[in-house]
Order: C-alpha cells, then sequence, then structure tokens
C-alpha cells in the first residue's frame, strides 16, 4: 500500500491503495498492474492505466459503475477532487439538503458524482462545452443520478455565474477548479514540461481541451470575473467557493472581494503529495 500524504482526515483514499481490492471490484484493472519496490502499484505516466485506476476507485468507493469519456478530455484524480468535497463539508458542516451549483463540470462530471456519492448533495452543474455536457449527462442517466445531478450550458465563455444562476436559486456551495493557463501556448507548453519529467508515453495524461486547460487572461482573470459576478448575485448561494493555484491571486480576491462587499473571506490549505494548493472560500 502506498500513502497519501496531506489528504483531508475523512478521504478514504488518505492511507494508500488497496490494490487487491481494487482488482477484485474493477478486474480490468489487473493488465496495468506492476511490481515498484516490493509493491503493487501502477505505471501513473500511462494515460490509459491512470484512467482504468480512477475507474477502478470510482467502483469501489463509490459506487459508480459506469464512467466514460473522452481520451481528450482530462482524466480527474479522485483522491484530490473528493478532498475538495470534504472540506466544502466541514464549511458547511450542520446544513441540511446542501444543494451545490458546480461551475465547469466537464464530461466527466465528477464532482457531482463524488459529492452525491459521500454526502448525497444535490448539483446543478454548468460548462461552457455542450459536447461536455452530452457526455456528463450520459454519465449521470447511466448511474441513475437524474435526480440528483442537473445541468446548465453556459453559452457564452467569457461569463461564469451570469447566465446560469436563476432569480430562484439558493444554493449552499458554488464550487469551481478553474483554468490555470492564458493560452493554449501557455498550456501546450506545461504539457510539454510534464512530458519530459515523466517520459515520452506522458503526453496523453496531460490531455484536456480548451475550456478546462485555459481562460483568456488566466487563473487570476476568470477568479475575479467570478468574484464580480458573484457580487451581482450574492443570495443565489450561502459560499461561493474556488480552487486556487497561485498564491499571490488569493491576495488580489481578497482585496477586491473588500472593495464588493464580500462579509466573510477564508481560505483553507489542501496539501496532496509535494502539491500545494488552496480553496477560496466567499460570502456576503
Amino acid at each position: 500500500m502506498s500513502t497519501q500524504k496531506g489528504l483531508h482526515p475523512k478521504n478514504i483514499h488518505n492511507q494508500g491503495y488497496d490494490f487487491k481490492l481494487l482488482v477484485k471490484k474493477y478486474p480490468k484493472l489487473s493488465s496495468f498492474i506492476i511490481e515498484k519496490f516490493e509493491n503493487e502499484t501502477i505505471d501513473f505516466s500511462d494515460p490509459l492505466a491512470v484512467k482504468e485506476f480512477n475507474r477502478a476507485l470510482l467502483v469501489s468507493y463509490y459506487g459508480i459503475t459506469s464512467w466514460e469519456f473522452p481520451d481528450e478530455n482530462l482524466c480527474p484524480p479522485i483522491p484530490g477532487r473528493v478532498d475538495y468535497i470534504h472540506h466544502l463539508a466541514d464549511l458547511v458542516k450542520g446544513e441540511k439538503d446542501v444543494k451545490v451549483l458546480d461551475i465547469g463540470t466537464g464530461a466527466t462530471c465528477i464532482y457531482p458524482l463524488l459529492g452525491n456519492a459521500v454526502y448525497s448533495w444535490e448539483f446543478t452543474a454548468s460548462d461552457i462545452d455542450a459536447k461536455s455536457l452530452s457526455n456528463a449527462q450520459k454519465i449521470i442517466d447511466k448511474n441513475n443520478l437524474e435526480d440528483k445531478i442537473s445541468l446548465r450550458y453556459q453559452k457564452d465563455e467569457t461569463h461564469i455565474l451570469k447566465g446560469i444562476t436563476k432569480e430562484d436559486d439558493l444554493f449552499t456551495l458554488t464550487m469551481c477548479n478553474p483554468p490555470f493557463y492564458k493560452s493554449e501556448e501557455e498550456a501546450r507548453g506545461a504539457n510539454r514540461r510534464k512530458s519530459r519529467n515523466l517520459g515520452n508515453n506522458a503526453i496523453r495524461n496531460f490531455a484536456g481541451n480548451s475550456n478546462e486547460l485555459w481562460y483568456v487572461g488566466g487563473e487570476k482573470a476568470f477568479l475575479h470575473t467570478y468574484l464580480y459576478e458573484s457580487s451581482q448575485v450574492p443570495n443565489a448561494s450561502k459560499w461561493f467557493t474556488s480552487l486556487v493555484s497561485k498564491k499571490e491571486n488569493v491576495e488580489s480576491l481578497q482585496s477586491s472581494g473588500k472593495k464588493l462587499g464580500v462579509k466573510e473571506f477564508k481560505v483553507i490549505p489542501m496539501n496532496q503529495g509535494n502539491k500545494v494548493t488552496r480553496i477560496v472560500c466567499w460570502r456576503f
């Protein structure tokens, strides 16, 4: 068993992975198992192995029996994604009938799947890509989650909440995993660097279409648009939250939030192995 450092105490993956259990629950994973330092693992630079591994986690621990999506879309790592969910559960501890808006749910619909599986939350999920939403709907239907997860199409890619929220919306939480890069060129450069570090066969492991990877102006511009639009619909959600990869963007967001009437601003650190990120939360 390998260990996962820094995950939330309630994260079922914080003690590592039981590959024997995963193979028993999801036999297809067996062809990707390798021995490393006398322990069973997979080749995490192999995109097919990574995809099957995450499918095995979903089947074994979250009851998700069907999870199909195109190779061009990012394959989200389940342990890190469910960590965001656990931290949000701490934020709204005591709340009943939690309803969540997931911004940019993608073709995998991963946050709604996990949030519903672990905490029985109801989700509304948006995206700017119609193909991604079509794929997400297939996943929802095949797992019989039509009553728990609904989708909304964002027609204007420059907006985040505008055009998505409705007058009668009252979400407990709004969550988001924003694009990191400013342009396709910047994203491809990062892809090449990661590929060199992991080996030539790693390229597809860092796949992703445009709306998943970049936003004009990058993460900072996305977050500030999100913050501003949340100030236009302050009652649509009790908490607005987002993952933030760059520390310097937190101070900028907090400063702008004060000007826009944010009443409470929180930063929740998330450490996953060597990766350090954070969740920024605000409310009006």
